[in-house]
């Protein structure tokens, strides 16, 4: 093949080869031969990169930097893809550091001596912010840290010491008004949009009652759960409330010495303590005080 003009940082250099088809690959030198970096087109305007190096993590950073720019500066490429292994801890943190954000993990996308193994998928575009720049390298990071979930629940009660449970379609046990936290959206205004959604008002939110960590279960991810006073309410509140009729079934009041066999072990160890208690901030985990 025939080679291409050399690029460079440092001491470091990479010598680009004609393109072989959809490939082109680099030889990388500190002195000494390191290794290669691959980028290999898979669809128009899409590079896969592989690399094997040796240098260290921090001849690789700079290696998959320099390929970056030239992928998109020279091959025109839009977008830029690595698929690693997500126990090979070494190789996500070159592909983070080099400017490719995680995007997600394919589940079992990879047949290694028989096994199935999972591949995690980190990805730069050519529009995306450098890695040396502030907006750069914070949402790389952020692409990388937990997304853990938000949960908003309203705890509404009429002037009987009651609680307002829904019938909910997709499970036996009944649950209190509110849901998940949509992105981007603070947890008051995800606990009043959802009321509105699933019962046609949206109550005001007086404060909250209790905050609350839920650990995995069931196949969800753990959680934040903010539990908000809904007030105290005229039972002939129920009557203006209206069920979307898909998610929400019906609604009905429920004293909290009843609410053993109706609701979930979380609720039913916690709501009692919170009804007897609405003026307190209770701070929980898994529905039970958090002492020390």
């Amino acid at each position: 093949m025939t080679a291409l003009h050399p690029l460079s940082d440092g001491d470091l250099t990479l010598h680009p080869s004609q393109p072989n088809g959809q490939v082109v690959t680099f030889d990388v030198e500190h002195g000494e031969p390191l290794g290669k970096v691959e980028v290999r087109q898979t669809t128009p305007g899409v590079g896969l990169v592989t690399w094997a190096l040796e240098g260290g993590p921090g001849a690789a950073q700079q290696a998959l930097r320099l390929v970056a720019e030239y992928a998109f500066g020279e091959l025109g490429l839009e977008r830029l893809q690595v698929e690693v292994d997500p126990e090979l801890h070494s190789s996500a943190r070159v592909a983070v550091r080099s400017g490719f954000r995680r995007e997600g993990v394919l589940r079992g996308a990879a047949l290694v001596e028989g096994e199935r193994r999972d591949v995690a998928v980190y990805g730069m575009r050519v529009d995306d912010p450098r890695p040396d720049t502030v907006t750069g390298w914070t949402a790389l990071m952020d692409s990388t840290l937990p997304k853990k979930r938000v949960i908003a629940h309203v705890v509404v009660r009429d002037t009987g010491g009651r609680v307002l449970l829904c019938q909910v379609s997709y499970k036996k046990d009944l649950e209190l008004p509110g849901g998940v936290v949509e992105p981007d959206e603070d947890p008051a205004t995800g606990a009043s949009r959802e009321m509105e959604e699933e019962l046609g008002t949206a109550l005001p939110l007086l404060g909250v009652l209790a905050i609350d960590w839920l650990p995995r279960w069931e196949g969800w991810g753990d959680a934040v759960e903010i539990l908000y006073d809904g007030g105290v309410h005229d039972p002939s509140l129920i009557d203006r409330l209206q069920p979307d009729g898909f998610e929400i079934k019906g609604i009905s009041w429920h004293p909290p010495d009843k609410l053993a066999g109706l609701v979930s072990p979380l609720n039913a160890r916690r709501l009692p303590m919170l009804l007897d208690a609405p003026d307190q901030l209770h701070n929980l985990r898994d529905g039970s005080p958090i002492t020390s």
